[in-house]
């Protein structure tokens, strides 16, 4: 564990500032995070993770973006409330999460109102996740791999199976399954994305078995299919291609034979 106060790094690349590569009104995610006005997302730079095939590696990897205070960090999140967002969404927070609290404690005071999601990798510890139980209203943690020597090879982590799963059952405890308003806009909720990967490298199968067997349910799903090689993904060449609209195909009709799954697009 880095001591960033005394100016370690920590596996993420980041020391103790956050560093914000872009703030927005976003319209790309699922429907129940977008709406119809946006999710109101704060894109942070660096990641726990070092997925060779990430679509966002500039960010995750490379650091762009400029250092926010933390008066600054909560203007923004007042801001994206007022220019009409459904929800404040913190993409990649996992190791930032300190500061970014720092910060929303300040926005609360100056009128923040609307949920939070708490969008990561899913390699989320569950002591942070305790600090968060009561605050986070929407968790959105990617299953990226069902087998542990894959997660090692294409994201440089150990054990990832065990930690993310022991995270989805722990948010799950908070905040159960999606809650919709009467417009179909998540209010609270755990939405899990699982992104298809070529070759079956994802581990679909496992991902889907653990969440049939160990969350009660409803448990909600995107099942992602629009990987394509980024970063370093050409190194590999189980990943130097689009995936298979038959691949994807396959894994999407597993995930529907799950009685507590709902697939959400």
């Amino acid at each position: 564990m880095a001591r960033r106060k005394v100016g370690e790094v920590g596996e993420c690349g980041i020391r103790d500032k956050v560093i914000v590569s872009s703030v927005g009104l976003h319209h790309g995610e699922e429907f129940p995070i977008s709406g119809y006005y946006g999710s109101g997302t704060i894109f942070l730079s660096g990641c726990n993770l070092h997925c060779i095939f990430c679509q966002n590696w500039t960010i995750s990897q490379a650091w762009e973006g400029k250092i926010f205070s933390i008066s600054e960090l909560a203007q923004a999140m007042v801001n994206l409330q007022e220019a009409g967002a459904h929800n404040i969404n913190w993409v990649s927070p996992t190791h930032v999460v300190p500061m970014l609290a720092e910060a929303l404690l300040l926005a609360y005071e100056n009128g923040l109102s609307i949920p939070l999601v708490f969008n990561s990798g899913g390699y989320d510890s569950l002591e942070v996740l305790a600090l968060l139980d009561g605050i986070v209203d929407i968790y959105m943690p990617d299953m990226k791999y069902g087998d542990a020597e894959t997660a090692l090879k294409l994201s440089g982590i150990e054990d990832y199976p065990r930690h993310n799963q022991a995270a989805i059952r722990e948010m799950y405890r908070q905040v159960g399954p999606l809650v919709h308003d009467e417009n179909g806009v998540a209010e609270s909720g755990l939405l899990i994305r699982h992104l298809v990967l070529p070759e079956g490298l994802a581990g679909s199968e496992k991902v889907f078995a653990f969440l049939e067997e160990a969350i009660p349910g409803p448990v909600d799903v995107n099942v992602m299919e629009q990987y394509h090689p980024c970063y370093r993904a050409d190194n590999l060449p189980t990943l130097a291609r689009r995936l298979q609209a038959s691949e994807f195909r396959i894994v999407l009709d597993k995930a529907g034979t799950k009685s507590s799954i709902r697939i959400v697009d």
